[in-house]
């Protein structure tokens, strides 16, 4: 069975930008909130900057998007290449 490359982008890319932004809204509103995941997030993505505000929190999950689709596409496109690599039993 193969996995379709394009939905799972998609699917991932929602995931992580949904989570980023969640966390750094909910860190903008409450302070300290999520901060250790953020300082990560942070010294990965340049522009984002935890506690930054509104334009922070859209730059993190603008870079987010981008970061999960990419992470999709080599996901997918790895389980192709070794699903017919390595065959199952069929059941």
């Amino acid at each position: 069975m193969k996995i379709n490359i394009i939905a799972l982008s998609v699917a991932a890319s929602l995931i992580w930008g949904g989570a980023i932004l969640l966390v750094a809204s909910m860190n903008v509103i409450w302070p300290g909130y999520g901060g250790a995941f953020l300082e990560v997030v942070a010294s990965i993505y340049p522009g984002y900057d935890t506690g930054g505000g509104f334009g922070s929190v859209m730059t993190g999950t603008f870079f987010a998007l981008i970061d999960g689709a990419i992470a999709g596409v080599i996901f997918g496109w790895l389980y192709n290449f070794l699903s017919q690599r390595f065959p199952g039993s069929a059941t």
